[in-house]
């Protein structure tokens, strides 16, 4: 296990060099779109950058020197072995891709390694704000800042559900967007307020972290969850996962919450429809 934990920490880390030192050469002070920087995915507001893909090469082509005999599932390039047998490698290399083109400084590199479907270790670098969270089940979670301090992370101790501070995201799709904004609707009463960060890795990351004390969304696949919500339950979250193998598309709800409202929390989110998959 601390093997695993210390190739995933330093894997992510030299991926999230990569971003910073790439940001500027590509994109200079402002989003500085253009057609050969970023192409569209499943729709046209869903964007990947030259970036994203070679990011996820430099993590590939690290794990293929430090753990050869493991598989891999990425965002950009899939997988070869469909299987959840064994041991296998599961990449986010830009959580938050729209942020990173804007310079909005909201965006991670995402790494976690699962056996048998379930996330074992994992990490989760904030690239803006050179913060390194990561995880391996059963000996709780970490966060190391830039000056090389490192922190255990424990999620919020809020007993209230009028006091939950939530962090929630978006599907691209307008059907799946409709569906999302009436459950806020509902929702936006019963909680102190809500987050939109742009990142699913760094929502989790700020659950394990107490930063928000709650967070849930439809639609998002294993590379978004499989290292933050590691982090999340590490920190003492209760965490409800899709499928190991859920993607996108069949639109699962990933929750993450602190123990105090949990049972509150997710009343309300039956109550509101959002633990029912939206399909994309």
């Amino acid at each position: 296990m601390d093997v695993l934990h210390e190739v995933a920490v330093r894997v992510a880390t030299r991926a999230a060099e990569h971003v910073r030192l790439r940001r500027p050469q590509v994109f200079g002070g402002g989003s500085g779109v253009d057609d050969e920087a970023v192409q569209s995915k499943s729709t046209p507001t869903d964007p990947v950058t030259v970036v994203d893909t070679e990011t996820e090469r430099v993590l590939r082509e690290m794990l293929a020197q430090l753990r050869p005999s493991d598989s891999i599932l990425g965002e950009e390039e899939g997988s070869e072995d469909e299987s959840l047998d064994g041991v296998r490698w599961v990449l986010d290399p830009i959580d938050g891709t729209v942020n990173f083109m804007y310079g909005i400084p909201a965006y991670a590199v995402s790494v976690a390694v699962q056996i048998d479907g379930v996330s074992v270790a994992g990490a989760v670098v904030d690239v803006a704000r050179d913060l390194v969270y990561s995880a391996a089940k059963g000996r709780g979670a970490t966060v190391r800042g830039a000056d090389g301090t490192q922190e255990q992370l424990r999620c919020s101790d809020v007993t209230e559900l009028s006091m939950t501070l939530l962090a929630t995201g978006f599907g691209y799709g307008s059907g799946r967007r409709a569906v999302q904004g009436a459950i806020i609707s509902e929702l936006l009463p019963q909680v102190r307020d809500i987050r939109r960060i742009g990142s699913a890795a760094l929502d989790l990351c700020m659950v394990a972290a107490g930063a928000v004390d709650a967070h849930f969304e439809h639609g998002l696949s294993p590379w978004d969850w499989a290292a933050g919500a590691l982090i999340a339950a590490e920190a003492g979250a209760v965490v409800r996962l899709p499928a190991a193998n859920s993607t996108s598309a069949h639109g699962s709800a990933t929750v993450a919450m602190a123990p105090g409202i949990s049972n509150a929390f997710l009343s309300a989110l039956r109550s509101a429809g959002a633990l029912d998959p939206i399909p994309g």
